[in-house]
């Protein structure tokens, strides 16, 4: 098997074994099975219900009193009044939605399935299933195509006039086949959630339906049948094919919230259309090339000490199983890290949106946690691979969510604040509503979400260098600064703070044995406020422009109260050196100054960042790590503070504890963001350029003594090839996209490089550092 592979040698029994293809809007998983084939679709764009505006009213006159209670010590009283004061009305967004599923009942009979194969080709962006019934072998290849925004399923037979097949779209229900009618059913008591399926002469099948709730987003979907031979029926909603030698299925399927509702089945039949006059050849090359330009930007290879890699070859549920047992499997790493940036190829392109808790594969009506945006570490997390590891044009639908949440954001400001820039709390949905979501103490009334999220603005500024860029987004970047600006108030010792606050999502236990969840300056939230305002300061002098602006944060910044340690010898999680409720809490909020911030360092800082690794292993100590996501954000953490072991051994937890068969991360249960970090964390394992220079292979693991990358970018505009072997540094290429300087460093030796022009390359080789131009 090749090594960009994930095989099986059976089937998908449930959704989490099945295979993930997309491109951004149209999603699937692939279950492989003989007789009847599932594959579960999603529209990124389909959710329940239509725009609302939650904005509390009584916020702005009740957010006096509860500072003032905070500020005091009467916790109790202050979250009372927030629970009523300062939730959203209602208190609840909007969630996302399945499209449906695609069945296919294959009419080959009961006889046994031999030879049976199921393997996601990461290399290509193709999922592929084949199997012999019979004396008949049969091949199905599955692909979602960005440049054609359509989806293909093309199937075949090696005898002539074998392929016949029922196809039935369904939505709300898992359908049944009946062999004994020759038809798919749906199970008693069904109620569609479809308002109309109906034939085209060309026997295009069209399906029309809606999402629940008052102004549902209204949704369309085509199915064509292309075939060679054979014979197409269409009764009862149903669409046979008989005696075909092979055939090409195409899906395509848009809502109202980007087109009008009279121009969905419009819209759906161009790109049908467009893609049947290609060729299936053609369509498929056009699929792999444009997948090709982003994939092939890197590679990743990591070596153990075992010779015999014969274990390379086993199904992934066994490799799985292997590595549970303790077995070394440094491949799979490489693997999970390359599946990472496919499912962010798949589920975010321009044009799409952001991927969700999910990407954008979703099978539950009703999913946990509304598969929203989640934005107080998951939706960041999700976006932590963009840029390091090549796919910058994927970050691009999470700007565009940016700018529609500040226009919104705004408003909320001003009506629950009385502040100007934009605000965002800890949630949002498909209309960007930034209002607070839910009644959670330790949670819902965090205001920093706008602000986490314009720090994406300037990671794609610093990586790409892009000035025009920069002048593009820095307005965003300023209001959400000018809402903290406006915001914070002076606290009883006389600084600067946000106040209502909280660290999420833990509670504190106060000296009397009280517990609390609301607080005034948060740790994180003076970590997000010192990135945030630095990166403006720094944007104002790049652009020459608003100087006036960039003085009074630093001003302001004179007032934000410091990192402080506490009495455990950790990083303090609250203005007050409180015990947490829960030490071993999926939450690690107050080391967002180490990842994703920069403002601790083993090198610059090294008394936090010893502070950090004490929160850390406290965390650890009392079962931290226990979502998959988490154990990512410790991975990415123990990199950051370049301690090699512990993040080698949260790699290998995150696979072992937090890894489904279909290599999703569980959190428990299915949530993406524990694969981008994870990819996020492999990536800072080898190269970080945090901190003023390019530090390579800052935390190599014993566990990978050979190995190389190529193609991992690094801040100030490079590009960076490694390799290494016996746990040493062999050689870095490293690549710049304009002309600059930069301090390079590998373990002891430092060397800063001059580029003289953009695309000028410099070869760092053996122990001496001979450079090469």
């Amino acid at each position: 098997m090749n090594s960009k592979q994930l095989w099986f040698d059976h089937a998908a029994e449930r959704w989490e074994e099945a295979l993930p293809i997309g491109n951004g809007t149209l999603g699937g998983m692939v279950f492989g099975r003989t007789h009847l084939e599932r594959v579960q679709l999603n529209e990124d764009s389909l959710w329940y219900g239509g725009p609302m505006e939650r904005s509390n009213p009584q916020a702005l006159q009740s957010l006096g009193n509860i500072r003032e209670l905070l500020f005091r010590g009467h916790i109790r009283q202050a979250e009372e009044l927030a629970l009523t004061a300062l939730v959203g009305v209602p208190d609840g967004q909007r969630h996302y939605e399945p499209l449906g599923d695609f069945y296919v009942a294959m009419h080959h009979g009961d006889e046994g399935a031999t030879e049976y194969q199921r393997y996601l080709d990461l290399e290509q962006g193709i999922a592929r299933v084949q199997y012999t019934s019979g004396k008949t072998k049969y091949k199905r290849e599955y692909f979602s195509s960005y440049p054609d925004q359509v989806m293909a399923v093309r199937l075949s037979s090696s005898v002539p006039g074998e392929l016949s097949f029922t196809a039935l779209f369904g939505r709300g229900s898992v359908l049944q086949w009946s062999p004994l009618s020759g038809a798919l059913r749906h199970p008693v008591g069904f109620q569609s959630l479809i308002d109309r399926i109906e034939q085209r002469s060309n026997g295009d099948m069209i399906i029309r339906g809606r999402s629940g709730g008052e102004g549902g987003i209204r949704f369309c979907c085509v199915i064509r049948v292309t075939h060679e031979q054979g014979e197409i029926q269409y009764s009862g909603g149903q669409l046979s094919l008989l005696n075909a030698d092979s055939a090409t299925v195409l899906i395509a399927a848009c809502t109202d919230f980007r087109y009008a509702k009279e121009e969905l089945e419009v819209e759906c039949l161009r790109r049908i259309d467009a893609a049947s006059a290609k060729t299936y050849e053609q369509l498929l090359q056009d699929h792999i090339t444009d997948y090709q330009s982003l994939f092939k930007r890197m590679d990743l290879h990591l070596e153990g000490e075992i010779t015999d890699t014969s274990y390379m070859n086993l199904p992934m549920n066994q490799r799985l199983a292997r590595l549970r047992a303790g077995q070394d499997d440094p491949e799979l790493v490489s693997l999970y890290f390359q599946f990472g940036r496919y499912l962010l190829i798949s589920s975010s392109r321009p044009g799409s949106l952001p991927a969700n808790l999910q990407g954008i594969w979703n099978k539950d009506m009703l999913p946990v946690w509304d598969s929203k945006y989640t934005i107080n570490i998951n939706t960041e997390m999700n976006y932590w691979p963009a840029e390091s590891c090549n796919l910058p044009e994927c970050h691009i639908p999470l700007f565009d969510f940016i700018e529609r949440l500040q226009v919104r954001g705004r408003e909320t400001a001003s009506k629950m604040y009385g502040c100007s820039g934009f605000v965002a709390h800890h949630n949002s949905d498909i209309w960007a509503d930034p209002a607070p979501q839910d009644v959670c103490l330790t949670s819902t009334f965090w205001t920093m979400g706008g602000a986490w999220l314009s720090l994406h603005l300037w990671d794609h500024y610093e990586y790409g260098r892009d000035k025009n860029f920069l002048k593009k987004v820095y307005e965003t970047m300023k209001e959400a600064s000018l809402f903290i600006l406006d915001f914070l108030v002076q606290d009883p010792e006389g600084n600067l703070t946000i106040c209502p606050s909280s660290s999420p999502e833990n509670i504190y236990i106060l000296d009397n044995g009280e517990s609390g969840a609301l607080c005034y300056g948060a740790s994180m939230d003076n970590q997000i406020i010192r990135e945030l305002f630095t990166r403006c300061i720094e944007s104002t002098c790049i652009l020459q422009q608003d100087q006036e602006f960039a003085s009074q944060l630093q001003e302001a910044l004179t007032r934000i109260p410091d990192i402080a340690v506490g009495k455990h010898g950790q990083i303090q999680e609250w203005s007050k050196d409180y015990d947490e409720l829960e030490p071993g809490h999926r939450h690690i909020s107050h080391l967002f100054a180490l990842h994703p911030g920069s403002q601790i360092n083993p090198k610059m800082t090294p008394e936090l960042a010893k502070a950090a690794r004490i929160t850390l292993d406290r965390r650890l100590q009392h079962g931290g790590g226990h979502t998959g996501w988490s154990r990512a954000w410790i991975l990415n953490m123990w990199a950051r503070l370049e301690q090699a072991e512990h993040a080698h051994d949260n790699v290998m937890e995150l696979l072992r504890s937090s890894t489904l068969p279909n290599l999703f991360c569980d959190h428990p249960p299915f949530q993406i963001d524990g694969n981008f970090g994870g990819t996020a964390g492999i990536a800072e394992m080898l190269l970080q350029s945090h901190g003023g220079e390019i530090r390579l292979l800052p935390a190599l693991p014993k566990a990978w003594p050979n190995g190389s990358v190529r193609g991992l970018r690094a801040r100030g505009g490079f590009e960076v090839d490694i390799e290494w072997s016996e746990g040493k540094l062999l050689h870095a290429n490293i690549r710049a996209c304009e002309a600059s300087k930069v301090h390079v460093s590998y373990l002891d030796q430092h060397m800063e490089l001059d580029f003289q022009s953009a695309k000028d390359s410099i070869i760092l080789q053996g122990k001496e550092w001979k450079v090469t131009s």
